[in-house]
C-alpha cells in the first residue's frame, strides 16, 4: 500500500497482492510465536489494525524521502521558468514539473541499485522481532518521530535545489542590474532563454551531488525505521 515503487498506482493490484503474498510466505517462518488469540475477538481486529498501522508508518517514512527528491526538482523547475512543463507522477497519480519526476526516476533507479527494496523487507522482517505481534500499542513517540522527519523533507529538497537556486538568484540579479543600467533593452525577451539554459547548465555540473545526497537520504530513514520499531 505505501511502499515506494511497488505500492505506485501504476502497479496494478493483483500484482501488488502477489508480491505480498509471496513475502508474507517468506517472512512467516522467522516470525516469534504468536499469542493464542480467537480471530473473530476486539483483541484480533485491534492488533489487524496495529499491525496495518505500523506497515503506512514504515512505507510512509520512505515515501518522504521520494518526496523530498520530487520537491527539490519543483524548486529548481520553478526557477528556471519549466514550472508549466507538467507531467503525471506514476507514483502519486498527481502532475509535477517534468524536472522533478526527472529527479524521482534518478532516486528510483539509485534505490533499486543500492538494494534498498531489499532493505526494506529486511527492515519489515525485523519488525517482528523488535515489536512481537502483541496487545501492546504502537508507541505514540515513533509516530512523532515520523512527523518531525517532514522537516528533514524540505531541508533535503533546499539542499538538492541550493546550488541551481543561487545561481539563477545571481542571473536575476544581472538581469535586474542590466534594466536599470539599459531601460530600453527588453529583458524578458531575453531572460527567459538565458534562465532556461543557465539552469540546465547548472543541473549537468551538480547532477553529480544527486547521489551522495539522495544516499544519505536513505541512510536517514532507514536508521529511522529501525529505531521506530525498536522504541515503539
Amino acid at each position: 500500500m505505501s511502499a515506494p515503487i511497488i505500492g505506485a498506482r501504476t502497479v496494478p493490484v493483483k500484482t501488488r497482492l502477489a508480491l505480498s503474498l509471496v513475502i508474507t510466505i517468506a517472512i512467516m517462518p522467522m516470525i516469534p510465536p504468536v499469542p493464542s488469540i480467537d480471530p473473530f475477538s476486539l483483541a484480533s481486529i485491534y492488533i489487524i489494525f496495529q499491525q496495518i498501522l505500523i506497515g503506512l508508518s514504515m512505507g510512509f517514512a520512505l515515501q518522504l524521502v521520494f518526496s523530498s527528491v520530487v520537491t527539490g526538482g519543483q524548486i529548481i523547475a520553478m526557477q528556471m521558468g519549466l514550472g508549466f512543463a507538467s507531467m503525471i507522477d506514476p507514483q502519486n497519480g498527481q502532475q509535477v514539473p517534468v524536472l522533478g519526476q526527472l529527479y524521482l526516476l534518478m532516486a528510483t533507479l539509485i534505490f533499486l541499485a543500492l538494494n534498498g527494496h531489499l532493505i526494506l523487507i529486511e527492515v519489515l522482517a525485523n519488525s517482528f522481532v523488535t515489536l512481537p505481534i502483541s496487545i501492546l500499542s504502537f508507541g505514540a513517540d515513533g509516530l512523532w518521530s515520523i512527523v518531525l522527519w517532514g522537516s528533514q523533507m524540505f531541508e533535503g529538497a533546499v539542499w538538492l535545489a541550493l546550488p541551481a537556486i543561487t545561481s539563477l538568484l545571481i542571473v536575476n540579479i544581472a538581469f535586474g542590474v542590466m534594466a536599470r543600467a539599459a531601460p530600453q533593452l527588453n529583458i524578458f525577451a531575453i531572460g527567459f532563454p538565458i534562465t532556461m539554459m543557465m539552469g540546465f547548465m547548472v543541473i549537468l555540473f551538480v547532477m553529480p551531488m544527486f547521489l551522495p545526497q539522495f544516499t544519505h537520504l536513505l541512510e536517514s530513514i532507514f536508521i529511522l525505521v529501525n529505531t521506530l520499531v525498536v522504541r515503539s
